[in-house]
């Protein structure tokens, strides 16, 4: 079982050098003045996508990193949805 910590806690550092580096871009971006308005429907589909492989984690590795996913996947299709009437303004 011990495997299975290190495989997460692996996962988990990559993901959090992959949000410091956006984080990095987006500060730059705004700085620069760059920025411009977020894709809405890109969070709708990533929840479409979380939800499932939040399923698969509960049942075949871990029940609590199932959640998470799936609580991602819930909380991008809200933003989704709350922002549906900018979904065609990016086009």
């Amino acid at each position: 079982m011990n495997e299975w910590i290190l495989i997460s806690v692996l996962i988990i550092a990559i993901l959090v050098i992959i949000a410091l580096i956006i984080a990095l871009l987006v500060f730059k971006k705004k700085k620069e003045g760059e920025m411009s308005e977020s894709n809405y429907q890109v969070f709708f589909i990533l929840g479409i996508v979380w939800i499932p492989i939040g399923i698969v984690f509960m049942v075949t590795i871990n029940l609590v990193i199932g959640i998470a996913f799936m609580g991602l996947g819930l909380s991008y299709i809200a933003i989704g949805l709350a922002n549906r009437d900018k979904w065609g303004k990016n086009e």
